[in-house]
């Protein structure tokens, strides 16, 4: 009886802390926090087409080891690490961009604005201009106090599809969800790293994935070879082969033609459980683009931080300083 108990407040709380998230939180306080958003977003976007990707990946990175709270934005100092320092967020990039977003935020509305907000309305808008879905999204989260490397556990590219679910399951997220944000590597690339084992000795067969066209997989071959580089050298490939900068359904119809380069992506293909969802969004990109949307509202509310707790950060790459007051806080 304790446990339903216990279980019931914790989604009480999880929900009253979404309810507290609203569209146009900053009418009042900042009016014009989004379109300033946007403006830093469509200019490095009009240099750079794989900012959206490199958002999604941010976004979606933050989200799933605290929550929503921009705790993956925090620098590591001289005496302790921080969650950029694990392996899964070494090739995570745009924080530059967030750090421009911030600057204009604070000469326009001084402590105003959260980090963790930033993250999700630059990750909006550059769905928008890569061709995706129109959204609003709520605002009003704040930013965490604590960014652990130990923190992080993000599922790999090799899961099959239960395996991936359970981290899905875990933040609350549904099968479809799971197949929907995936989708997201319609505008993302990978170091041969995280895919090289399919290419010619799977699982120690000294052959191919037979899940992958051999034509792809004799392509990547010449790209990545056989051996093993430092990230910061691996080559990368596109994960949607064709429309690689466009926010598409393109990426499902590559997967049904064994064309999915992470073994993760075509395993959604393949796994009856999801096989369904993917034929339904290669067949029509209506409904993908309007699931892609709830997706990832859905996702931006995952364990945020509202009304008092946390902080609204003056710099997202520090915690503000302490107060006065005995107020603990740290990694």
């Amino acid at each position: 009886m304790e446990k339903k108990i216990a279980f019931f407040v914790g989604c009480c709380i999880l929900n009253l802390a979404s309810a507290q998230l609203r569209v146009g939180f900053y009418s009042s306080s900042c009016p014009n926090a989004e379109k300033i958003v946007r403006q830093v977003v469509q200019n490095r976007f009009s240099k750079d087409r794989s900012i959206t990707a490199a958002l999604l990946r941010m976004h979606f990175h933050d989200c799933f080891v605290r929550g929503c709270d921009a705790s993956i934005l925090i620098d590591r100092t001289k005496s302790k690490s921080s969650e950029k320092d694990a392996g899964p967020n070494e090739t995570v990039r745009g924080y530059d961009l967030i750090d421009a977003a911030k600057k204009a935020l604070e000469t326009a509305c001084p402590s105003n604005v959260s980090c963790a907000d930033i993250i999700t309305l630059a990750t909006r808008d550059a769905v928008e201009l890569a061709g995706g879905p129109i959204y609003n999204v709520p605002t009003g989260r704040r930013d965490g106090l604590v960014s652990n490397m130990e923190d992080v556990n993000l599922p790999g590219p090799s899961l099959s599809v239960p395996q991936a679910f359970s981290f899905f399951r875990a933040k609350k997220l549904t099968l479809d969800d799971m197949v929907t944000l995936l989708g997201a590597h319609t505008v993302g690339v990978s170091h041969c790293a995280f895919f090289q084992d399919r290419l010619s000795d799977f699982q120690g067969t000294r052959k191919p994935d037979p899940t992958m066209d051999r034509g792809l997989a004799a392509r990547l071959l010449k790209l990545c070879g056989t051996t093993s580089r430092p990230l910061s050298k691996d080559p990368t490939a596109f994960l949607d082969q064709g429309t690689s900068f466009v926010v598409d359904n393109q990426f499902y119809n590559q997967t049904i033609f064994k064309k999915g380069i992470l073994e993760i992506d075509q395993q959604l293909a393949l796994d009856p459980s999801t096989a369904p969802i993917v034929k339904s969004f290669a067949s029509n990109k209506v409904p993908f683009g309007d699931n892609f949307a709830n997706a990832m509202i859905k996702m931006s509310k995952i364990d945020v931080l509202v009304g008092s707790a946390g902080e609204i950060r003056k710099n997202c790459r520090v915690f503000n300083p302490p107060k006065k007051t005995n107020t603990r806080r740290g990694f």
